[in-house]
This record gives C-alpha cells, structure tokens and sequence, in this order.
C-alpha cells in the first residue's frame, strides 16, 4: 500500500484491524455462483482463479497471485448474486475484508479512499487491456505474454486453467507449447 499511497500509522493501524487473516485450501472455494461476496480478499501467498460456467465449461476470467486483491468484484460492489466462482488453486493465505468494512476505511482515511481509487483504475485498465489482447493477439501471442510476464503462474497453476485464461483450449496450448520448446 505505501508504494501507492503514504500511509499513517493510524492509516496503517485501520489496515490492521480491518483485515482479517484467512487460510483458502487448495480447491476451495472463496465465492460460489449465487452467492453475494462478502469479502474483498488480498492474496499474499498463493494462487486464486475466478471462473464461470458456461454451457457447463469452466471459464476462467482471472488468474491472481500475489500481492492482488480478488472477488467477484461485480457482485461484491453491487451486492448481488455471483455469476462467478472464486476458486483458490493453491493454499492461499489471505486477508479479508467485508464490504462494509470497506467502507468503513474509506469513509475515515482519505489516503485509504485513495488507494481505492487507485486499485479501482488499475483493475479498469488491466481488465481494458485483457480484452483487447483476447481479440487481437494470437492464442501462442497471450501464452507468451503471460510466459514473460508471470513466469510464476506457469509453474503454478494447472494447464487447463491457463488454456482457459487464454481463451483456447487445453489441447491447443499442449501443440503451442510443443511448438515452443521445439
């Protein structure tokens, strides 16, 4: 957080005290579809997907490692039932916080409010250049990408969800990764 805003000790000490250390299993799940999210969840150790079913295939939408806040942030903000899951991939260990204690924050430090925004515009932006990369990037092009830029994710996460993530198919990542290494 104080690479994005300077905090104050009292700033720091409402951080504390509102964040909640949890543990998230492999495979476990934070959010389920129908579910209202409760929580926004920072990842300091760990990886955490959110997905979606459709016509009965999982669709992974986001694949987070640490440091990253992740929920269902659609529901979470607007208080209504997910379309999505929030899956931990890995044992996680995490911090939780509800909405309302959120808000709370942001209603007591400006420099919180702050950071908020901050995260906010980021998420806008990295969700913007997702989208463009998904319609104008080849399938290998968004491998490699993600490849060079989250090397960790490679190793950690199972292919089928970063086949999804990519938007292909677990087949079609096994060829491009053939083609890669050969």
């Amino acid at each position: 957080m104080n690479r994005l805003v300077s905090l104050t000790e009292s700033d720091k000490d409402l951080v504390r005290t509102s964040f909640k250390p949890i543990s998230g299993e492999k495979q476990s799940r934070l959010v389920e579809v129908g579910q209202i999210p409760r929580c926004l969840y920072f990842i300091n150790q760990g990886y955490v997907r959110v997905f979606a079913l459709e016509d009965g295939e999982e669709m992974t939408s986001h694949l987070n490692c640490p440091p990253g806040f992740i929920t269902a942030f659609s529901s979470f903000i607007r208080q209504v039932p997910s379309e999505d899951c929030v899956e931990c991939l890995t044992h996680a260990d995490l911090l939780a916080i509800t909405r309302d204690s959120l808000h709370q924050l942001y209603a007591l430090s400006p420099r919180l409010t702050e950071f908020g925004r901050i995260i906010f515009e980021q998420s806008v932006a990295y969700n913007e250049q997702r989208i463009k990369e998904l319609k104008s990037l080849t399938a290998e092009q968004r491998y490699l990408k993600l490849l060079h830029e989250h090397p960790d994710i490679i190793q950690n996460v199972p292919l089928q969800y970063i086949a999804s993530f990519i938007g292909i198919k677990p087949e079609s990542l096994s060829r491009i990764r053939r083609q890669i290494i050969s």
